[in-house]
């Protein structure tokens, strides 16, 4: 068995736990989105082998080329997620290549999103929310999510799925189910307002434990499936 399997089958485990762990009412589905940026095509391959179906992605022309030298992976089909900060003169590439999208943050990009979206698939959209209040990080102010959500949600060539957040880089549990359980909040809000959203991102290699725990059901993982970057 290759250490990407092993890895796999060790964050596959110890989601299953997580989940198993909660009250039966909560119990949930959470997908897992390997995070493959700067790893090369053949290892997705390897990952996609061993099971592993959605794959997320940082920097676009990078992505698009293992996008291009991996079309052949379709039975069942590759998924891939673009998780990174949205340029607008990527905005076409974006759209034309993923299937996911989880940094909108203005409507000026979902806007162009929709612009360049073709085919009969929708693009899938997670809006950011910058829940730390960190001057570092992307994404929207919970104060506007609402505002924003809505307008999304209107877009032709595009369907809200949720949200998404990358929380404070912080080893104080406290700290860290404060934010998660913030964006839960967000999330069941839009839900009660009539917005019809599924996915809370949220969650990555040294927290995704605790995540599932506060309610995600889409955690992203890089380092623990693929090792520490160079």
């Amino acid at each position: 068995m290759s250490p990407i399997e092993s890895n796999l089958q060790h964050i596959r485990a110890q989601m299953h736990a997580a989940i198993a762990a909660l009250p039966l009412a909560s119990q949930r589905a959470v997908a897992l989105v390997a995070v493959s940026k700067t790893r090369s095509a053949n290892e997705v391959r390897e990952a996609f082998a061993a099971g592993q179906l959605e794959f997320g992605e940082n920097y676009v022309q990078e992505a698009v080329a293992k996008i291009e030298a991996l079309d052949d992976l379709t039975q069942p089909g590759i998924v891939w997620h673009c998780i990174g900060p949205l340029q607008s003169n990527k905005l076409k590439l974006v759209a034309t290549h993923f299937d996911w999208v989880h940094g909108v943050d203005r409507l000026k990009v979902a806007v162009a999103l929709a612009r360049h979206r073709t085919g009969p698939n929708p693009l899938n959209v997670c809006i950011q929310v910058n829940v730390s209040g960190e001057t570092s990080k992307g994404g929207v102010a919970p104060a506007d999510l609402r505002v924003l959500a809505g307008d999304v949600a209107q877009l032709p060539q595009l369907r809200l799925r949720g949200l998404m957040t990358i929380i404070e880089n912080t080893a104080d549990e406290m700290t860290q189910r404060a934010q998660f359980r913030k964006m839960r909040t967000l999330f069941e809000s839009l839900r009660t307002d009539g917005i019809d959203v599924d996915t809370l991102s949220m969650g990555m290699s040294q927290d995704f434990t605790i995540a599932i725990d506060e309610g995600a059901t889409m955690v992203r993982i890089g380092s623990a499936i693929f090792g520490v970057r160079g």
